[in-house]
């Protein structure tokens, strides 16, 4: 089975039916998923921020968040190696953040499913330096 790793914007889109969740989803059949730690974090954030814009959906929104996060879910999250990061995203001018992402893909040779068409291009130039 393909490994991938999979970022918040993919899973957020995902997770919450946001625009783009099918693409997404389809880049997604059939592969085992991997992620940072982290991503239970940034998951936890777009959660709590989307129940205060939207109250009466927050029940929605935390249910869409477990369902991802908990142990039964398909993604193997992973801890990354911070100084490797630190040192990645010195490099690639990225977010701590985003590279926790390519170097989690790079750690494990998978690909990189992400909407973010800067993390998209700098994970591009980093499969050519790998």
């Amino acid at each position: 089975m393909k490994r991938v790793v999979v970022d918040a914007s993919a899973l957020v889109a995902v997770v919450f039916q946001e625009p783009g969740f099918e693409r997404v989803s389809a880049s997604l059949d059939g592969t085992t998923l991997f992620a940072p730690a982290l991503l239970k974090f940034e998951l936890a954030n777009v959660a709590l921020t989307k129940s205060r814009r939207e109250p009466a959906k927050a029940a929605r929104f935390f249910a869409a968040l477990r369902a991802a996060v908990d142990e039964r879910s398909r993604i193997v999250f992973q801890d990354v190696n911070a100084t490797d990061v630190a040192l990645i995203a010195h490099a690639t001018g990225t977010s701590a953040y985003d590279a926790s992402y390519l170097w989690l893909a790079g750690h494990l040779g998978a690909d990189l499913v992400t909407l973010d068409k800067p993390l998209a291009a700098v994970g591009a130039g980093e499969d050519e330096h790998t």
